[in-house]
């Protein structure tokens, strides 16, 4: 006997953008936590400790009688590396289980993307999912990871190998938290736009061509442009791609990261992820022009723009060797492999705004498109 059930949910995934989402005149986070009728609504806050919130937080919520925080804003450290730390998990789980949180609360996460990771992992884990909502705080976040369904934190020296899927109940996007990042920062989701332009629309991949000077200075509006599409380019794939949860092979929005994540690695997480991926999507894109899908000026147009933006496309990583001689970068396509369930899948790029998938990638010129890479790279050190 089989017994056979469709079960169809329909989720709402809001994205909501905005300045000064703590301000007193600013309605948006009240008007969002909604709970049960007669009763405070319960709210647990975490951030990077990274972030000067003052006593916005607190202000905000005591002026909001239907909302109740139940602590201070606890925070947590940011960046990769906590995401190491399962202690950082249980801390979190812990402050969940003392206040008394239950499935009609809320978590909020404020932070760049490993915080992001961390709190939602937590809070969807805890009573088997606790609502929460992320405030990304970087360019990367808000225009890619922090927009996106999934959570984790790294195990076994791998990254994001725990953790779950998860719609939160909103992002809200707050620009003014980008106007105090350092340049760095800054500068790490431009890449992201680039990338899901490469691989879905050729107009905005154009439009970032034009932007580019001013995205180099980093102008505010330029920038917020790009943010803006940049999430909407992902969320129109998560909704719309058929494969929200990742059950099937192909990873599209992951274009140049079997590289990238094996490169973060490899640097001891030196190397931020934003960085990573415009290297892996030189490689990528330098491959392809090696076994015959791209053209070789529309590679060096790609790289040109990427450049343009303030990005390096060469790190020394990339050399080191195992105990074997062979480069470890290398082992990226087998860990990529792994978390595909054993069936390797790399997205290209065959011309611009559009993509294709392989399940193969020849490893001769792989190693030719590393050393192209490594050419130019030192060219251009040279003068």
């Amino acid at each position: 006997m089989v017994i056979r059930r469709e079960i169809t949910l329909t989720w709402c995934h809001q994205i909501l953008f905005t300045r000064g989402a703590f301000s007193s005149e600013n309605p948006l986070l009240g008007d969002l936590l909604d709970g049960l009728e007669g009763r405070a609504t319960k709210v647990l806050v975490f951030y990077d400790d990274q972030l000067e919130l003052g006593n916005s937080v607190e202000t905000y919520f005591a002026e909001r009688s239907a909302l109740a925080l139940v602590a201070a804003p606890l925070a947590l450290p940011g960046g990769e590396a906590a995401k190491n730390d399962w202690g950082l998990v249980e801390s979190i789980w812990e402050a969940i289980h003392d206040h008394q949180l239950c499935r009609h609360s809320y978590v909020i996460g404020i932070g760049g993307g490993a915080i992001l990771d961390l709190v939602g992992f937590a809070a969807a884990t805890a009573h088997r999912g606790i609502r929460h909502v992320r405030m990304p705080t970087t360019t990367l976040s808000q225009g890619d990871g922090g927009v996106g369904v999934k959570n984790g934190v790294n195990y076994f020296a791998k990254k994001n190998w725990v953790g779950n899927f998860a719609i939160p109940h909103a992002v809200v996007n707050d620009f003014a938290f980008l106007e105090s990042l350092p340049e760095r920062d800054k500068r790490a989701g431009l890449i992201e736009a680039v990338k899901v332009a490469l691989i879905r629309d050729r107009a905005f991949y154009e439009r970032l061509e034009d932007l580019a000077p001013a995205l180099g200075r980093l102008e505010r509006e330029a920038v917020e442009e790009v943010v803006q599409q940049s999430a909407a380019h992902h969320v129109d794939h998560i909704a719309g791609g058929g494969d929200p949860f990742e059950q099937g092979s192909a990873r599209p929005l992951d274009f140049g990261h079997w590289v990238a994540h094996k490169l973060e690695q490899l640097s001891g997480f030196g190397i931020a992820h934003g960085e990573a991926v415009a290297i892996g999507m030189a490689i990528d894109l330098l491959y392809s022009v090696r076994v015959g899908l791209l053209l070789e000026e529309t590679a060096d147009r790609v790289l040109r723009l990427i450049e343009s933006l303030g990005f390096s496309l060469y790190a020394p990583e990339l050399e080191k060797k195992d105990s074997l001689g062979n480069l470890e970068i290398l082992q990226g396509l087998e860990e990529f492999r792994e978390h595909l369930g054993g069936e390797l899948t790399i997205t290209l790029v065959p011309e611009l705004g559009q993509k294709v998938e392989v399940h193969e990638m020849q490893r001769e010129e792989v190693l030719q498109a590393l050393g192209i890479l490594r050419e130019r790279y030192r060219m251009a050190e040279h003068g």
